[in-house]
């Protein structure tokens, strides 16, 4: 079973950074087909939504908005091809929406990760261009800084990422929103082995609200990444279990919990109970990849 240190290493920025999921921006239907496949994708039933949603394109004529979520499924999927066919499709049919250009860019850091060396560096320049369009779109979407605070972080100087970037992105997510803003702090202070500084920015949240949901999940969620402090960040984590979790795209739920209980256990070299917590993320949410992978290692 890998670690959940290894997994954080390999992980590429669509999963690694999103702090608010990058899987959902709701849009009018026209359809009571469309208002059930969104409802689908809405609930997590990803596999189910992609089935919807593939029957839909395959009803009428090319539609912006089934080839977005096509593509955001196709991604979570990691289907590379499919996911750069729906989704320059889309942005060719509107080219100034800020979640398309962003969802674009997640398909071409896919398609760099997967690239040899040569090719890596166009994929990676497509990818940053798309981010960059989509936060001049949407600028007060603290979603799309996300994305380039994860290129920032992960791509090496000559494709133009750096650490001064990353903090200054984490510093604009803050600004939009204080808790993504301690989120993204905590991200880059892992990466950069400084569990110590992660851990505090939660702490000083529950000093005075000791039952925050989000600061609790963030905690355990740190211990799971570094390795540290695994008892608490497990005491954390349970005590998620028993609080209700905030509504709302891309927040961590009762599946995200288990799963990064599942983590601190393989820490603790648990296996059995690691594994179980998995499983337990997957009844949840049949179509949770993150515990699926871990099940299999």
């Amino acid at each position: 079973m890998k670690s959940a240190a290894a997994r954080f290493r390999a992980g590429w920025p669509l999963v690694l950074f999103a702090w608010a999921g990058g899987l959902g921006w709701a849009r009018a239907a026209a359809s009571p087909d469309f208002a059930g496949a969104l409802g689908l994708y809405q609930g997590r039933h990803y596999s189910a939504a992609r089935a919807a949603f593939q029957n839909l394109a395959a009803a009428g004529p090319d539609n912006p908005e089934i080839d977005f979520y096509l593509g955001r499924l196709a991604l979570w999927f990691d289907d590379g091809a499919a996911a750069l066919r729906h989704l320059e499709r889309a942005a060719r049919q509107s080219p100034r929406e800020a979640r398309i250009q962003n969802a674009l860019g997640d398909a071409y850091g896919l398609a760099a990760q997967g690239a040899g060396l040569l090719a890596k560096f166009g994929w990676a320049k497509k990818c940053r261009a798309a981010y960059e369009r989509a936060v001049e779109l949407e600028p007060g979407n603290p979603a799309f800084h996300w994305s380039l605070l994860g290129y920032d972080c992960m791509a090496p100087a000559i494709a133009g990422g750096g650490r001064d970037k990353a903090l200054a992105w984490a510093a604009e997510i803050r600004r939009l929103d204080p808790m993504s803003g301690r989120v993204a702090f905590a991200t880059l202070a892992l990466v950069e082995k400084n569990a110590g500084a992660a851990f505090a920015l939660f702490d000083e949240v529950l000093r005075e609200h000791p039952d925050d949901f989000l600061a609790l999940y963030h905690l355990g969620r740190c211990a799971a990444l570094s390795g540290e402090q695994l008892e608490r960040g497990l005491a954390a984590l349970r005590r998620c279990l028993v609080l209700t979790p905030p509504e709302g795209d891309g927040l961590p739920t009762r599946a995200c919990v288990y799963h990064r209980i599942g983590n601190i256990l393989e820490w603790q070299c648990d296996r059995v109970a690691a594994k179980e917590a998995h499983a337990a993320a997957v009844r949840i949410d049949p179509d949770f990849r993150p515990a699926k992978i871990a099940l299999k290692n």
